[in-house]
């Protein structure tokens, strides 16, 4: 429940500031870059802060997996926390729909439209979006998995205080890797909305980019894997 709840209120919030950002008639329209990925940062925060205490936060099938594999986490539990955050993601991203309704009818871009919910390359060179998803999933996993030994955890007396260097650390990818596909780095805040694109009555949508969804999918869940390799081998 906490995980489906987190992971919605990560993507009301991640695919909300998006959506003030390029939907036409917005008061937040052109933000900016910087607008985006500090508010996905904050997003994370958010629903850390929710879920943290109760289901510890993964909010994201590639943090499922990689804490598995690196053996923080029971295997048994992931397919449930994964159907969660899927869940979450779906509900989230039709709570932008509902909020930003008005504006994607004003909005005559179906690619800024889709952009609301999903990521799409700057550049379409599959590989090379492959990697670089692969790249900024390792950092995000190989930190958090460095944010929880001994030396990092000193006793502040703030149950939540590991939702602050989180949060930082997803403003730090997005800010100097997110420039190439849009730093999905998580299927769920992906997949999930890519679905609600194709099946919302959005006034000239357009396609949903299904030929481009398994990288975002793929890229994450591979560089959980390797990031969580890598911290046993050190470890």
């Amino acid at each position: 429940m906490f995980e489906f709840i987190g992971t919605a209120v990560l993507i009301l919030l991640g695919d909300g500031v998006v959506a003030s950002n390029i939907l036409k008639k917005s008061k937040g329209e052109n933000g900016g870059w910087v607008v985006i990925t500090l508010a996905w940062g904050l997003a994370v925060m958010c629903g850390v802060f929710i879920a943290g205490p109760y289901s510890g936060a993964h909010l994201n099938p590639a943090v499922s997996v990689g804490l598995a594999v690196a053996g923080s986490f029971p295997w048994g539990d992931v397919a449930p926390y994964i159907a969660a955050q899927l869940l979450g993601g779906f509900t989230g991203a039709v709570l932008v729909y509902l909020f930003y309704k008005d504006h994607y009818d004003a909005t005559d871009d179906a690619s800024a439209k889709l952009a609301t919910f999903c990521t799409m390359p700057a550049i379409m060179n599959k590989p090379r979006n492959l990697f670089c998803e692969a790249v900024g999933t390792f950092l995000l996993i190989f930190v958090i998995l460095m944010l929880a030994t001994d030396e990092n955890t000193a006793a502040v007396g703030l149950g939540s205080i590991g939702a602050f260097p989180v949060s930082m650390l997803i403003m730090a990818i997005g800010m100097s890797l997110g420039g190439t596909t849009g730093y999905a780095i998580n299927p769920a805040r992906d997949l999930p909305p890519r679905l609600a694109h194709a099946l919302l009555p959005i006034k000239d949508k357009g396609a949903s980019g299904w030929d481009y969804a398994w990288v975002p999918v793929a890229g994450p869940i591979i560089g959980a894997a390797a990031a969580a390799g890598l911290y046993l081998l050190l470890f």
